[in-house]
């Protein structure tokens, strides 16, 4: 219990004032009804939003355990703001903005007075958000499998073959493009240059704040590395996000709701993130690591066939990630079982 105070507090503090704002938005929308309904759907969003996300929360921690602690603060405090209301409130707006071309004051009273409107812009975007978030995630997958130096292998056959291949230069560079290139042949012409171009930016996205993390090897440039290190965090957050917010308008076409329960999830992400660089869980559990990064490029793929229209079941995209990282959970009891059965 002191545990769950000690790195949960914050987030549920924010859980209980979101669920009492969704309750208020819709009691004013319809009464005491529309009011626990709302509250209801901005908790299953948030419950959904944080068990889908554990990949994120072992991915942000193996980062962050290379951050100074100015920058794990910065990753708390500006980090969640960008996180809570940049990519679920703002980077809606901004992109149904872009693409009506309507004066973006009218943007914002579409969310409540057209919200099926404003859904039907937003979700339009989809091949696009696909085509970035894909390929920005499968840069994240194929950097850690096409690592020459990695050491440890959960899947020895595959990942020490995928390994060897790390010795080709920026060779994960090519696999993702090859990948967008292969999905760009597959959909119709109509769309091909939008998906491609989104991709590449996800790619190029990828290296610029690679680059700035990889500047902790200058200890003069320590600043512009930690600097990339939460750019690297934020972007990976809003390539998990784009599909999630996308996915919320299924429950509900209220985007402040959406926020909110969006929002939770957020919030006990990064929570989890922190008790996992305090408790030292990845070095406890050699495989959990490899899990989340399957998941990650399991996710990526799933972005990819989303962009041609191939639909994958909720069921399956939604829980992919737990039983990936699930199983490499599993995996690491077992070995350290073997382990210490070995040394006693």
């Amino acid at each position: 219990m002191r545990s769950y105070f000690k790195h949960f507090t914050g987030s549920t503090v924010f859980a209980v004032l979101a669920l009492a704002c969704a309750y208020l938005i819709g009691y004013q929308a319809g009464g005491t009804a529309a009011a626990w309904a709302a509250g209801f759907t901005a908790l299953m969003l948030g419950i959904l939003e944080t068990s889908l996300s554990f990949d994120n929360a072992v991915v942000n921690a193996r980062v962050i355990e290379t951050m100074t602690p100015f920058w794990r603060k910065m990753f708390l405090t500006v980090g969640m703001i960008v996180a809570v209301f940049g990519m679920r409130v703002v980077f809606p707006l901004l992109l149904v903005w872009i693409i009506s071309g309507l004066p973006f004051v009218e943007v914002m009273a579409m969310t409540w007075q057209n919200p099926h409107r404003f859904q039907e812009i937003l979700v339009d975007q989809h091949l696009i958000i696909a085509g970035f978030g894909g390929a920005f995630l499968w840069m994240v997958f194929a950097k850690f499998f096409f690592d020459p130096d990695k050491e440890i292998h959960w899947i020895p056959g595959l990942e020490k073959f995928l390994a060897r291949l790390g010795h080709v230069e920026a060779v994960w560079v090519l696999v993702t493009l090859g990948m967008a290139l292969v999905f760009h042949e597959l959909m119709p012409a109509l769309h091909r240059s939008e998906f491609l171009l989104a991709s590449v930016m996800g790619v190029v996205v990828f290296l610029l704040v690679d680059g700035l993390g990889s500047l902790m090897h200058n200890p003069k440039l320590a600043a512009g590395a930690g600097f990339g290190a939460f750019l690297y965090l934020e972007v990976l957050d809003a390539s998990f996000s784009f599909d999630g917010v996308i996915g919320a308008f299924a429950i509900t076409d209220n985007l402040f709701i959406i926020a909110l329960g969006l929002g939770i999830g957020a919030f006990f992400v990064r929570s989890m993130t922190i008790k996992l660089v305090d408790d030292k869980t990845l070095g406890a559990f050699r495989y959990l690591e490899h899990g989340a990064f399957w998941a990650i490029g399991a996710l990526a793929l799933i972005l990819f066939l989303g962009a041609l229209e191939v639909e994958v079941p909720e069921v399956v995209s939604g829980s992919v990630g737990l039983v990936i990282i699930g199983a490499s959970y599993l995996a690491s009891v077992i070995h350290n079982r073997r382990r210490s059965a070995q040394t006693t």
